[in-house]
């Protein structure tokens, strides 16, 4: 018998991964806060400057740049301004479930 990979395995179910469903849900949940407005929690903390200094060496990746990321790959550099059509985020969203664009391959 074969040993298959988790690769393999999730390309043949044409299921997801839990990494590109994680990253999904991320662009999904900063789109419902952009849409907020200013006075509410969620978008006042997201915007949060603690003013602290970062630590020696390369930095970590905030969850913020991971979003940043992840939403030029599937939009382009206009993806910010997508959000506040609520048609056009859907789409994007949609385009990105459905093309895989955000798939990492495990190893």
């Amino acid at each position: 018998m074969k040993h298959l990979t988790n690769k393999e395995i999730y390309a043949s179910i044409k299921k997801s991964s839990k990494i590109e469903t994680i990253r999904l849900n991320g662009l999904r949940w900063f789109g419902h806060v952009q849409t907020m407005e200013e006075n509410r929690i969620p978008k006042r903390v997201l915007y949060m400057n603690l003013g602290t200094t970062r630590l020696r060496g390369r930095p970590r990746n905030r969850w913020q740049d991971q979003v940043r990321g992840d939403g030029r790959i599937v939009g382009g550099e206009g993806w910010k301004e997508q959000v506040h059509n609520r048609e056009e985020w859907k789409k994007l969203l949609t385009r990105a479930r459905n093309s895989r664009i955000l798939h990492m391959p495990m190893e």
